[in-house]
This record gives C-alpha cells, sequence and structure tokens, in this order.
C-alpha cells in the first residue's frame, strides 16, 4: 500500500482555508478499519467550514467529509465483524466516549464527548480513513457507491420525520429548506403518508425546488412569490400545518414554522444556525405546540436506512447532481453553495 494519499484539508478557521494536500495514509488500533473512500458525498456542513460560516468547534487541520462509504482495506486485531475487501457504509460519530448514560442505552449520537468526523476527526475526503468498527454497516454489492455515500443524511432524514416526528396518513407537512436535508426529509415524510406536502425556499433554491417537485411534493414554493401563510391556510380546515420540519437553521425559518403550525401541532427543528432568534416565544405557548431537535442518528435507524436503500424505497435521483472526482472538489463546493447542485458526491 502507498504511503501517501490526497485529502480536501480544512487547515484554518478562516474563509476558503481549504485545499487538496498530500498526507499520510492513516495508521489504525486494535478496533478499527483502513477504510479505501469509495465515494464520499458533500454535506451542507462541509460548505460552512469552507466558508467559515459553521456554528460548532471544529479542529484544525482536519480532513473534511463525514458521509461516506468504501471498502475496507485492512482490519484491525480486534475487529470481528467484518473482512477485508468487504463493502460498508460508515456512521459518524467517530469518537465517543462509551461510559455515558447516552453511550451505554445506544443514544451515543448525544454523547457529550462525540466528536465527528470532517471535524473533531479526519474525514473521508480523502483515499483512506480510519474508522472505528462500532461505526460500520455492511452494504450489498447492489447498491453502488454513490448511492451508498448519501445513507448519512438519509439517517438524518429518517430520525427527524420518523422517529422524533408523529405523521399520520393525510397530514399536511411543511418542509422549510429545500437543501439536501429538506429535500430527503419531505421524501420520508412522502414515504410516511403526508397527505399535502410542501416544501418552501427562496429564488436561489430553483434547482432544490425542481428535485423537490421530481420528488412528488404537492407543492415546491418559492416564498418569495408565493405567501406560504395564506397557502396554508387555504389547506384543509385552515387551521394549518400538522407538521413543520425547519431544515434551513435560519431564525426566521423557525419564526414561519411557529406562524403556519397548527395548534396542537409540531415543529422539528433539524437546522442548524448560530444567529439569536430576536422575537417573542409566546405562539409556542399559546398554540401549545411541540417543539423539539433532532440530532444525528443510532444504529437501528443505519439498519434501517441501508435496507430501505438496498431497496430503492428510497428517491435519490433528483438529490445528486453530480459525481465528481476528488480534485473537482472546489466546484463541487461552490456550486452547492450557490444552489446550482443540490448534491455532490466525491469519487477519491
Amino acid at each position: 500500500m502507498n504511503k501517501a494519499m490526497t485529502g480536501v484539508v480544512q487547515f484554518d478557521l478562516q474563509p476558503q482555508a481549504v485545499e487538496l494536500r498530500e498526507l499520510p495514509v492513516p495508521s489504525i488500533d486494535e478496533d478499527d478499519v483502513l477504510l479505501e473512500v469509495g465515494a464520499v458525498s458533500v454535506c451542507g456542513s462541509d460548505v460552512h467550514q469552507y466558508h467559515n460560516t459553521h456554528s460548532w468547534p471544529v479542529r484544525v487541520p482536519v480532513v473534511l467529509g463525514h458521509e461516506f462509504c468504501g471498502r475496507v482495506a485492512q482490519t484491525g486485531a480486534r475487529v470481528r465483524e467484518f473482512r477485508e475487501g468487504d463493502r460498508v457504509v460508515s456512521e459518524t460519530a467517530a469518537s465517543i466516549c462509551g461510559r455515558c448514560l447516552y453511550c451505554r442505552t445506544g443514544e451515543y449520537n448525544l454523547c457529550p464527548h462525540r466528536a465527528g468526523f470532517g471535524y473533531g476527526r479526519n474525514g473521508a475526503m480523502a483515499e483512506f480513513v480510519r474508522v472505528p468498527e462500532r461505526c460500520l454497516h455492511h452494504i450489498p454489492d447492489t447498491l453502488p457507491f454513490e448511492r451508498a455515500a448519501l445513507t448519512e443524511p438519509c439517517c438524518v432524514a429518517y430520525t427527524a420525520v420518523a422517529v422524533k416526528s408523529h405523521i399520520r396518513p393525510g397530514d399536511i407537512v411543511v418542509v422549510l429548506g429545500p437543501g439536501p436535508i429538506g429535500l430527503l426529509c419531505a421524501e420520508m415524510a412522502r414515504l410516511a403518508g403526508a397527505g399535502t406536502l410542501i416544501v418552501s425556499g427562496t429564488s436561489r433554491d430553483k434547482a432544490r425546488l425542481a428535485a423537490a417537485h421530481s420528488l412528488g411534493v404537492t407543492h415546491a414554493v418559492d416564498c418569495e412569490e408565493t405567501n406560504l401563510g395564506e397557502l396554508i391556510r387555504g389547506l384543509g380546515d385552515g387551521l394549518g400545518a400538522d407538521l413543520v420540519i425547519d431544515a434551513a437553521g435560519a431564525s426566521a425559518a423557525l419564526r414561519q414554522a411557529l406562524e403556519i403550525v397548527r395548534p396542537g401541532g409540531q415543529i422539528t427543528k433539524v437546522g442548524w444556525g448560530p444567529q439569536p432568534l430576536g422575537f417573542s416565544l409566546d405562539p409556542l405557548v399559546q398554540k401549545a405546540v411541540c417543539l423539539q431537535g433532532s440530532f444525528s442518528h443510532t444504529f437501528k435507524n443505519w439498519e434501517k436506512v441501508v435496507m430501505m436503500l438496498a431497496n430503492g424505497q428510497i428517491n435519490l435521483e433528483p438529490v445528486i447532481s453530480r459525481v465528481a472526482p476528488l480534485e473537482d472538489w472546489q466546484q463541487c463546493f461552490e456550486r452547492m453553495h450557490t444552489g446550482e447542485y443540490v448534491k455532490a458526491v466525491l469519487e477519491p
């Protein structure tokens, strides 16, 4: 095996402080595998780190990329469930304490000491990545790497919609923010039986709203041209949406969610944003709304989503805009930032 590889590295906490660098191939411990990366998809968080607009701590220098899959190239001495050549997909919790209440009860996504690939530990925008065995899931030969690389965002959406939220057939569901997570939340809501499914964005989201149409949503709305509140008041009994998923993260999105949700309804917030609220939360009380956050995912949800992807149950065709070599990372980042690409997948 070569001793060197190339990787996309964030080297400073400044805008555009990311570049392609030559790196040593990582060494592994007894409980790790060395994974030859088959594909890694670009997340909005990678783009935020590229522009230094993220709202989470980042350890630099760090190899970006946390949505990935590949083949096992080498196994540690204590690895038992995987062998060289196995096709796998990896979770994102690269480091957890293993001792806290959350780790011991299977909610390791909430471990206070959790560090993820791509910000707290080197990620997968490289030819090889070191991965703990506990992060891995087998994938079938019939699931292409470029689709398997989207398992992680599918798991984020599955957890937010199918686990944290409650959808009954016929419900009015609104997704604010048509980025990849928002679109995948819409896809999960469709699978869960939403009756009226609305995805809302802005004029810069033209390609993303087109993707929402392709996913079969009822309405893909440019909120700069259409009054979302009036649209929702004209549906059903006019009392509002049963569920609003805030996948935008901006404070204005949460304020809009409180305006359009029905009394006794739900708001699930999955989008990140560092801005202060700057508005009253009284509607939350007045409407007796359930407001909750949803973060990351757990082993059980990964197993479910891998099976759904393998069966072709999740439609990814409108979401994957481009599959590109690792050398084209910057163009992919920029075009996702402008909204021209919904999702780009890199192949190291």
